[in-house]
């Protein structure tokens, strides 16, 4: 995995709290992602390749919205339960390859006890709380909000709402840190001001 050395470049405005995406954005688990989605579709025999670039185009949707849309496309019939529950035991199992992206990560740890922070994710829940964890993280995001909290994943408003909501903050004086291009819909469609985090180029 690389080492993020890119300029965080803030928008101009002071704002009164700051939500971040974790994967891509927060933690470098993009290309450990991939090789569960990989993995997983494997063995259930899926009758196509999930490239790398699907899995780009698919960042912030949740597993059954993703699944949802390969067996439409591929005419399949793929089980997105089954999906997760070996995407997941395979994504525990190799932790250790995770890496911070250390822009992102330098300015949420200057933040702390300055702002109030919060995680909005369209991962599965226990797989955000232990990448946090496993890498020092939890403690800097009283909020976390993932799939299982809101009725649509991104691109829909709705995770970055109910961070602001949780956080007791106006959608408008958040700032969002995202690295996938429905999340920065998202942030859009909330009314947020956002910043992109270039680790997909």
């Amino acid at each position: 995995m690389k080492l993020w050395t890119f300029p965080l470049i803030l928008p101009p405005g002071d704002f009164d709290a700051f939500i971040f995406d974790c994967d891509g954005t927060l933690i470098d688990s993009m290309p450990l992602h991939w090789h569960a989605w990989r993995v997983a579709l494997e063995e259930q025999n899926a009758p196509f390749e999930f490239t790398e670039e699907m899995h780009h185009a698919f960042a912030g949707q949740s597993i059954p919205e993703t699944v949802a849309i390969c067996n439409t496309r591929f005419g399949c019939s793929i089980e997105p339960q089954r999906i997760e529950a070996a995407r997941t035991e395979y994504f525990f199992s190799h932790l250790d390859e995770l890496r911070v992206v250390d822009p992102v990560v330098d300015f949420a740890r200057s933040q702390a006890g300055k702002k109030p922070m919060a995680v909005a994710s369209g991962s599965d829940r226990n797989i955000v709380i232990r990448e946090l964890t496993h890498l020092g993280l939890i403690d800097l995001f009283p909020v976390v909000i993932t799939a299982c909290d809101v009725a649509r994943s991104k691109p829909a408003p709705d995770l970055f709402l109910r961070a602001a909501a949780d956080l007791g903050v106006a959608p408008p004086a958040c700032l969002v840190f995202e690295d996938g291009h429905h999340g920065l819909r998202a942030a859009e469609a909330a009314g947020m001001t956002w910043v992109y985090v270039p680790t997909n180029e």
